[in-house]
């Protein structure tokens, strides 16, 4: 079965979303963003969300990390709890 690790950063608004995508994209260090913006809990660790499956994770938030490119920022992504940015850091 498919594995994928990521890191995310969620946050209230779309627009808060794109502005730390451009900052994150302009030099920013993603954990650093993640730790000071991120109202989940995985801020704390940079955003850092372990190893899962498909089906583990919302399906919008599924269907970005099992297709998009390894080590790119991708985002806003919306779901039930806001809007993500999410970098998929290894996936098998």
């Amino acid at each position: 079965m498919a594995q994928a690790t990521a890191r995310h950063i969620l946050v209230s608004s779309e627009e808060q979303c794109a502005a730390l995508k451009t900052e994150i994209e302009n030099g920013r260090d993603f954990a650093d963003a993640a730790s000071e913006h991120s109202s989940c809990p995985s801020g704390r660790s940079g955003g850092d969300l372990g190893a899962f499956g498909p089906g583990m994770m919302v399906k919008e938030f599924d269907e970005v990390v099992f297709s998009a490119p390894i080590n790119t920022v991708q985002g806003p992504v919306k779901t039930q709890f806001g809007y993500h940015l999410l970098e998929v850091t290894s996936r098998t």
